[in-house]
């Protein structure tokens, strides 16, 4: 980071003809950023990894083209592609060090058969008054990375140089719990030092008000399977006496909620600090916002007892069924007894709980209710810890401004139910401070078949950096 910083430039920008530069891009911007979502860089398939390596080297060209030293540094995992302002390219004794963070991998696509438009080939669609592009990554995240970028380039274009120096860390691991992020920080510490890091991976109030993420919770993922002491069996012949292993995990499963919606597990909430008065009034003032949940049909969810949705969402400790597997999936009729059963676990964390203590409570759980003569077995490592960030920094008070230049309402402080792994990492690993903002919606079918944006967006996303960057730009 800059130390003993002189005086910032008199040589103030022309942010008019830079947001210009934007809007007379656009088209090409766009183009550019379906090139970059057809290639299915899906980090949890194996197969899939070429397209990673496609996807980095495609980043990297970009980045290089935009003056930008650019390369790709492999990892234990997927490669990150990193990128620094070059000498003479930035201003960097006028403003501190600025990190910039996006994921260019993306989730599995699930059934192809749910999605209407194809996952990889992105087009505009004029529907709804708007102007939207389906594709997986679309929302999550890069056309969420690309809006930075864009950003760096139309600056550069209209100035001549980046506005401050800059460090961009394109990461191919996210969607898959980031496990070789941790040591990529800590080996690459100098190059990743900065006074600020924005993380572009978050989401707006609506679609007409920007927000600034300040709390996200903890992940850990699990997988459970359970054996009975046979293999299939024909359900005619034993299914009256034989284990079942999907009726057991679907009991164990079942019972891992109260009627009030509290969690059953032995000491999950050991620590769990209740969320304080002050914060539960600011979020029922929040709750009153007309059309919060107007995206999602709620009917048959399951709130814990004495909590509002958003408190449930933000302050609270949940455990989400992700997926069940066993005996017969195929298209005919099959009358198995199946011989072993398969569930995909997610718990998200808040303060004070720690992710393999959390992990081991549950695996303690399923063990002290598995019937003679069955086996279980569990797969999941790791995890990351709910974050608190400051909502009342230099840094964040000019994110804020930026936005509510660009969007002309104020911008909302928020929790989140998501996580964001690297928040940790950063945080802890290099002391940065952290800002999380983001352009998604609630709408955008992220993780799910259709998942999409919309070329306004990308375009008010892009146009908000200019104005977060002016900003940061003028502070002391």
């Amino acid at each position: 980071m800059k130390q003993n910083r002189p005086e910032q430039s008199a040589i103030v920008p022309d942010i008019d003809t830079i947001l210009s530069e934007i809007d007379r891009n656009l088209e090409v911007a766009t183009a550019k950023l379906f090139d970059l979502i057809s290639i299915p860089s899906i980090s949890s398939e194996p197969e899939s990894k070429p397209a990673i390596e496609r996807a980095a080297a495609w980043l990297e060209r970009e980045l290089a083209v935009m003056g930008f030293a650019a390369e790709t540094v492999q990892t234990a995992g997927h490669p990150v592609v990193m990128a620094r302002s070059t000498a003479g390219d930035d201003a960097s004794g006028d403003l501190p060090r600025l990190l910039f963070y996006g994921h260019y991998d993306v989730q599995p696509i699930g059934d192809r058969d749910q999605w209407v438009h194809p996952p990889f080939e992105p087009e505009v669609i004029e529907e709804d008054g708007l102007h939207r592009f389906y594709g997986r990554g679309a929302s999550d995240s890069k056309g969420q990375l690309w809006t930075f970028i864009e950003a760096l380039r139309a600056w550069k274009a209209v100035e001549g140089q980046f506005p401050a120096e800059i460090v961009i860390m394109l990461e191919g691991e996210e969607e898959c719990g980031s496990p070789s992020l941790p040591a990529f920080i800590d080996i690459r510490r100098d190059d990743l030092a900065c006074d600020v890091a924005f993380i572009c991976d978050s989401d707006m109030w609506s679609p007409t008000q920007p927000a600034i993420t300040t709390q996200l919770k903890g992940l850990v993922h699990e997988r459970v399977i359970i054996s009975a002491p046979n293999p299939d069996l024909h359900s005619g012949h034993y299914g009256a006496v034989a284990a079942n292993p999907i009726r057991i995990l679907s009991t164990i499963l079942a019972g891992l909620h109260d009627d009030a919606g509290r969690v059953t597990i032995d000491s999950f909430y050991d620590g769990v600090r209740e969320i304080p008065e002050s914060l539960r009034a600011k979020w029922r003032e929040l709750s009153r916002h007309e059309g919060l949940f107007d995206d999602v049909d709620l009917r048959g969810g399951s709130v814990e007892a004495g909590y509002s949705l958003l408190e449930a969402m933000w302050g609270r400790p949940t455990i989400d069924i992700n997926g069940i597997t066993g005996g017969n999936q195929g298209p005919g009729e099959r009358s198995v007894l199946p011989g072993s059963a398969t569930a995909r676990i997610s718990f998200r964390l808040v303060a004070a709980q720690d992710p393999e203590a959390v992990r081991q409570k549950f695996r303690d759980h399923v063990r002290a209710r598995l019937p003679e003569g069955c086996t279980v077995e569990f797969v999941g490592a790791d995890g990351s810890s709910a974050v608190m960030l400051s909502q009342d920094s230099a840094f964040l008070r000019a994110t804020a401004r930026g936005l509510e230049a660009e969007w002309d309402t104020p911008t909302i402080l928020k929790g989140t139910g998501g996580a964001i792994p690297l928040v940790q990492h950063l945080a802890d690993g290099l002391g940065a401070e952290c800002i999380v903002i983001g352009w998604i919606l609630g709408n955008d079918a992220i993780h799910a078949p259709d998942e999409r944006y919309d070329v306004e967006r990308l375009r008010r996303g892009t146009r908000s950096w200019i104005r977060i960057l002016d900003e940061v730009r003028q502070l002391p």
